[in-house]
């Protein structure tokens, strides 16, 4: 049978794992956000503001009708003026557009996110976007931008990504006796071909002892990060039209295994020893234009202090200013 699942194990896999996957992403905590007003911000006419337009891309276990994310398009507008702000959704339903951030296939959503992006109103006929992404809609929006890219993203920031993938599935309380029978299950079986078409984490897992797997069988990440022996130039290109990519890293994150994945660095799971990125050949060979942005100077690395998506008015603030304001309005150059 190898690596893959045949039919019959994937409908007992389908069985028993869609109640408990229904369970924990329904049982979910709250997704850590920002203390931010509470009232949402109408999208801007761009007609209306010197600023690029916004899109947004939540996290696991989020909704873009979340109040918190929300809220951030009304700090946007009270930091740099009227922006219009997206935020990029599944399913017009929040439990759904919820739920998609566990189960579902990334190539495909990220494919719609390229559709509604392309036939949207107003950000279609911008001349160019800006994208924030929050933990894996960060490497999601990094997948629109190498895959599709129109409309064309000028700067793109992301906070507390899983750029270089995991290492580890997120830990359950000790109690939570389905939370762990999903982990084991993906633990068990991450390249399977259910876990690689359905389940969302499993997707940007990477564990750097079991390459050889990851290679053959990974449906997203070692794809948009061109890991494979045949190299897609189209994900270069479209990196190197960034006018600035800023990845965030939590100090304290200890929910993304490893959190250097924020840098594309990578740690050996035995030693701890950190690889950056400059030391690999992801940037030595520049497989996805990130050496390209570096000499350019348009690659950055910055910290922020916390554990995953603790963020403060501060570090959003100055996000803002700098990679989203209009350089008209004292914006980076």
């Amino acid at each position: 049978m190898g690596m893959g699942i045949d039919m019959g194990m994937t409908f007992l896999y389908l069985w028993a794992l869609l109640p408990i996957a229904w369970r924990f992403v329904t049982a979910l905590p709250p997704p850590q956000q920002p203390i931010l007003p509470t009232e949402s911000t109408p999208i801007a006419s761009s007609a209306e503001s010197a600023n690029l337009p916004l899109v947004v891309w939540h996290g696991l276990g989020d909704n873009y009708k979340a109040e918190g994310l929300q809220s951030i398009g009304e700090l946007l507008n009270d930091t740099i003026g009227n922006t219009t702000t997206y935020y990029i959704r599944l399913d017009g339903d929040p439990s759904a557009d919820r739920t998609a951030t566990f189960l579902g296939n990334v190539t495909l959503q990220v494919q719609k996110v390229c559709d509604d992006l392309a036939s949207h109103p107003v950000l279609s006929k911008a001349p160019a976007i800006n994208a924030l992404g929050f933990s894996q809609g960060g490497q999601f929006l990094r997948a629109y931008v190498e895959r599709c890219n129109s409309p064309r993203v000028e700067n793109l920031v992301t906070f507390g990504s899983q750029h270089n993938g995991i290492s580890e599935f997120q830990e359950c309380a000790t109690n939570d006796w389905l939370c762990q029978t999903w982990r084991g299950v993906l633990k068990g079986n991450a390249w399977g071909s259910f876990s690689q078409s359905r389940l969302v984490p499993a997707q940007y897992y990477r564990d750097p002892e079991d390459l050889d797997n990851y290679f053959e069988y990974s449906n997203f990440l070692a794809d948009i990060n061109n890991e494979r022996k045949v190299k897609n130039d189209t994900y270069k290109e479209n990196m190197k039209k960034l006018g600035r990519f800023a990845m965030f890293m939590f100090a304290n994150d200890t929910t993304v295994v490893p959190k250097e994945s924020a840098f594309f660095s990578e740690v050996n799971t035995t030693s701890e020893e950190v690889t950056k990125l400059q030391e690999r050949d992801i940037y030595q060979e520049d497989w996805i234009g990130l050496r390209f942005l570096d000499e350019k100077r348009r690659l950055d690395f910055r910290i922020a202090e916390g554990g995953h998506m603790q963020l403060s008015d501060n570090i959003l603030t100055d996000a803002f200013n700098r990679y989203f304001k209009s350089r008209n309005k004292g914006g980076l150059d």
